[in-house]
């Protein structure tokens, strides 16, 4: 096996990474959500999706865990807040969701997306997404 070390300066700048990107895809969770009397008090699968782009101090360069962007912290804070209230729409949710990730430290774009997967036969889902670009 090579020893990575030994690349280390032959990177071109051209190849530098200009973006750097968390990803929690496809977190099933369900949430009491819906405006419909059937909906309510009955709590229905939600797919949530979020990218977080962050600056390079926050995107860890050593192989510590002190040094990583705390995913864990997406995908626990995201189920505390589905289970802290009842949501009449998805775009409530995901803008909740949303001014909670936008609002950590390194955070410089963010795709923040929820998809009902149970609504339509026909359909994968049906949601809703923000984004800063």
């Amino acid at each position: 096996m090579s020893d990575l070390r030994n690349l280390d300066g032959l990177v071109p700048s051209a190849l530098a990474p200009s973006t750097r990107k968390i990803v929690l895809e496809d977190y099933c969770l369900n949430a009491d959500i819906g405006f419909h009397d059937f909906e309510i008090g009955t709590p229905q699968r939600l797919s949530v999706s979020v990218e977080v782009w962050v600056d390079e101090a926050s995107f860890a360069t050593e192989d510590e865990e002190a040094a990583a962007w705390n995913y864990d912290f997406l995908r626990t804070e995201i189920g505390k807040l589905a289970a802290s209230r009842r949501f009449n729409l998805q775009e409530t949710l995901v803008r909740a969701i949303y001014d909670l990730v936008a609002a950590r430290k390194g955070v410089t774009a963010l795709r923040v997306s929820s998809r009902k997967p149970d609504i339509y036969p026909d359909c994968a889902g049906v949601g809703v997404e923000l984004a800063s670009f």
